[in-house]
């Protein structure tokens, strides 16, 4: 991606060994507990797509696309998310490290203005916050 200076990148340690993790964000049986999706379809493969439908709180539903463009198990996701009017896709990393029984998890992204990063800021911490509480239930 070309864009550069509007960029995040959220931290945490999860409860959880890094496979745990890794299953969470790959399969959709897990993905859609945690991350308030449903019609979940997962292809985790460089150029594998995923889609799913987002249901946000008050109900409405908010379908999702994209692809995968590196895929290194356990390790790190980049994952791409189609947005109407962008040529490109909006890419998210997603990096783990393991930490004994625990995981370091990072997500980060750029974009091409402070309210897009804002934006989708906002919304990695909720999907953090849900993935927290799944792996923390389990």
């Amino acid at each position: 991606m070309t864009t550069t200076g509007f960029d995040y990148a959220l931290t945490r340690t999860l409860e959880a060994p890094v496979g745990r993790v890794w299953a969470a964000w790959t399969r959709a049986d897990q993905y859609g507990q945690w991350a308030s999706a449903e019609e979940v379809v997962l292809d985790v493969r460089p150029g594998g797509a995923w889609s799913s439908v987002m249901v946000i709180p008050g109900g409405a539903r908010v379908p999702l696309s994209g692809g995968y463009t590196e895929v290194v198990e356990n390790k790190r996701l980049v994952i791409g998310m189609n947005v109407p009017g962008r040529e490109e896709p909006a890419l998210m990393t997603v990096d783990l490290a393991a930490d004994g029984d625990r995981t370091r998890i990072t997500l980060s992204q750029t974009f091409e203005s402070t309210e897009e990063r804002d934006q989708a800021q906002y919304g990695s911490n909720m999907l953090l916050d849900g993935l927290t509480a799944f792996l923390a239930a389990a």
